[in-house]
């Protein structure tokens, strides 16, 4: 990379609002970690992502256009083959990219949310959006002058078997939207109505899986992570039925639609429609043999979001498709090494929900961790923890290999997977650099990964709150500050707050499966464990294995509480001094102590949010939707627009006060949650929880969003 790439970079870094340059500095700082180790097209197109989608726009980007008036250039229909079967019914389509369809209205369609800064990706005003017009061209009632709806084919990998052909069963293209600024966004309804890859499903979406995905793709944005956006979320009187429970026990639900926008909803399984027969699942791709549509979409994606790689062809095409997928495998690298450092948790890491530019897309049983737990698995239905969290980034690089197997007619796998292990490098690369900011580290010591190791140990062994322990880090100071050892004691008092107690960890490992059932396919395992998959336990040796691990983790649970409160303080002490210790050596040769204290205070609150969705946040809106008040939905999105904001009063952040502390504290039921892109919902288990946390709860007790959560509520999973 040239000095007047950096130059331009800097310049460009120097111009943004605080809240892009928490999520720029990490690609510059990067490259010169790096000694400039990325070619200027992969980081160019880093910063371009960053810029246009993690920061705030400014005076280019003035939100003036009305919806009629969006000016519309549908790119990828002009691109990609289009299906010539005009009827709406569900089918196979072979030799097709996307299939015309038009959307099915709903009755009486208003506004639950909209998001400011999402619409003016669009250039749409917020006094746009709120009019009874926006809610009928966004719900799907009216067409916008200049759309051309369509439904996306592709394929995917769903826990580890191939399932054919899925695409777009909910989601409805409307087209590409060219800003002020020369950006292009393509917008998307989801819930808009059936699509010819409906499947038995009724392509609507209800309130709470909508709810869910605008909240979180809103709060990825904000935390600096890439991910699709949410424009608008409207229900509507149109009324679906559920079984929340999958138990025959249906319910009507209200029919919603949200705005998403994204440059492109482009994913893995987008190439695997060409895929021949699977020979474990039988099944292919709809386009097996098609290599022309293979190369046009290739050529397309690459000419049209990896530009400097289309710029500065000068080799054969098998050159071009390597550095695609070059940049491909160290995008989805650097996004999963981000979830890692927040504790967010996919929850279903399909092939067909992995964006094809490295975004956060497709938001189902997701979940953003409480208490640490590396083995979380967020998705209730996933027994044999493939997406747990620790598990993404294995599963994302794998997801990898598919791509590289889809693609394989135009780069031959001999050339793809010599890149594969590019993505274990950046990784870990990407990680171990916003794991110096969290702990606000700025010089390299060898002894830096053990130390970041021990914290996440000792959270695992306390039950200690992820978000919040990372939050706590800022308290203490700098050797020779002022209050230096008291700051060491309010870290320490912070710290053994976010542990559970020992019935809280005991019921975090309790058992999931039968105790005679467990019994039984343990002697299977040992006699025949092929037998194990044959008789249905859902992800097999999976499942077992992980009722093992929480049988292990139980038997070190048995102790008094007064024992776990002394281990917990034992391990957090020598912790913490260990932590002081390391401090020391950054302020060596340093004179201004309290200017550097308050540089690392400001780059580890900038890296260590206040605020995440947690799952009981979520489903306090939602019981709020549900009821009718809309209000405590948007109060969410306040907080989640700041996430990093300062509790201190002289912080300037008072709606952020005020929306932390008037949440409303009894509303969370996760007997009536549920979401997903197959409106999943949260395990049945959690019912009880949700008693307990309402009975602990009366009388009006305020809970504080930047708190642990209540008692009742922690670790509710959704399926």
């Amino acid at each position: 990379m040239s000095s007047i790439n950096i130059t331009r970079i800097l310049r460009c870094y120097k111009s943004v609002s605080y809240t892009c340059k928490h999520s720029v500095e990490l690609v510059v700082l990067l490259a010169v970690e790096r000694k400039l180790r990325i070619s200027t097209s992969i980081y160019s197109h880093l910063l371009k992502r960053e810029l246009h989608s993690s920061c705030t726009m400014g005076s280019s980007m003035a939100a003036t256009s009305t919806l009629e008036k969006l000016k519309f250039d549908n790119k990828v229909l002009r691109s990609l083959p289009i299906d010539e079967e005009a009827e709406n019914y569900t089918r196979q389509v072979p030799g097709a990219c996307f299939s015309r369809v038009t959307p099915t209205p709903v009755e009486n369609p208003k506004l639950v949310v909209f998001s400011k800064s999402a619409l003016e990706l669009l250039n749409v005003a917020e006094e746009e959006a709120n009019t009874d017009k926006a809610a009928e061209y966004l719900s799907g009632n009216k067409l916008l002058p200049g759309s051309e709806t369509a439904a996306h084919c592709y394929c995917g990998h769903q826990f580890g078997a191939f399932s054919g052909q899925l695409g777009d069963g909910c989601a409805l293209y409307l087209g590409e939207v060219l800003n002020a600024a020369g950006e292009r966004w393509e917008v998307q309804l989801k819930g808009a109505g059936m699509t010819p890859y409906s499947r038995q499903a009724d392509g609507r979406k209800v309130l709470r899986s909508s709810v869910r995905e605008f909240l979180c793709s809103e709060a990825m944005y904000h935390l600096g992570i890439p991910t699709t956006r949410a424009g608008t979320c409207i229900t509507s009187d149109t009324a679906v039925m559920r079984d929340i429970f999958y138990n025959g026990n249906t319910i009507w639900e209200k029919a919603t639609v949200i705005l998403r926008i994204a440059p492109t909803f482009l994913r893995f399984g987008s190439f695997e429609i060409f895929k021949p027969t699977d020979e474990f699942t039988g099944r292919k791709g709809p386009s097996v043999g098609r290599n022309d549509i293979l190369v046009k979409m290739l050529d397309y994606v690459i000419e049209t979001f990896f530009p400097e790689i289309h710029k500065k062809q000068k080799g054969s095409q098998e050159d071009k498709y390597f550095q695609f997928f070059r940049d491909v495998v160290l995008l989805t690298a650097r996004l999963v090494a981000q979830w890692q450092c927040v504790g967010f948790c996919h929850g279903v890491l399909n092939t067909d929900n992995m964006s094809i530019v490295g975004l956060t897309i497709d938001y189902g049983p997701f979940g953003f961790m409480d208490s640490y737990n590396p083995a979380h698995i967020c998705n209730s239905s996933d027994e044999g923890g493939r997406y747990a969290f620790d598990k993404q980034p294995e599963i994302c690089k794998w997801n990898l290999e598919k791509l590289a197997e889809a693609i394989q007619a135009a780069l031959p796998l001999s050339k793809s997977n010599r890149l594969l292990p590019l993505f274990d490098f950046e990784f870990q690369q990407c990680y171990h650099a916003q794991m110096k900011k969290k702990f606000g580290l700025c010089k390299e010591l060898p002894e830096d990964k053990a130390l970041f190791q021990a914290f996440l140990d000792n959270m695992e062994a306390t039950g200690a709150d992820f978000t919040n322990s990372f939050r706590a880090l800022s308290l203490l100071r700098l050797p020779g500050c002022a209050g230096y050892d008291q700051s060491k004691r309010d870290l320490m008092t912070q710290l053994l707050s976010q542990c559970l107690t020992l019935e809280e960890l005991k019921k975090q490992y309790a058992p999931q499966m039968d105790p005679r059932q467990f019994a039984i396919f343990q002697s299977l395992l040992q006699s025949n464990p092929a037998m194990v998959e044959m008789l249905g336990v859902r992800r097999g040796l999976g499942t077992i294995e992980r009722e093992m691990e929480r049988m292990l983790k139980r038997r070190e649970l048995e102790m008094s509480n007064a024992e776990k409160s002394a281990s917990d303080r034992e391990v957090w002490f020598g912790w913490v001094l260990k932590y002081a210790a390391r401090l020391e050596k950054e302020v060596a040769d340093t004179a201004q102590v309290e200017a550097l204290n308050d540089q690392r205070v400001a780059l580890m609150n900038g890296a260590n949010p206040r605020f995440v969705l947690r799952n009981y946040m979520a489903q306090n809106a939602i019981d709020a939707a549900e009821d009718g008040d809309f209000s405590e939905v948007q109060r969410v999105l306040r907080l989640l627009e700041k996430p990093f904001s300062s509790s201190s009063s002289s912080s300037g952040d008072d709606d952020v006060e005020e929306a932390c502390v008037l949440a409303r504290p009894n509303s969370a039921s996760p007997a009536r949650v549920k979401d997903g892109d197959d409106d999943s919902h949260v395990s049945p288990e959690a019912e009880a929880a949700a008693s307990d946390k309402k009975s602990s709860s009366t009388h009006g007790d305020r809970v504080r969003y930047d708190g642990k959560p209540p008692s009742g509520m922690k670790g509710l999973r959704v399926t």
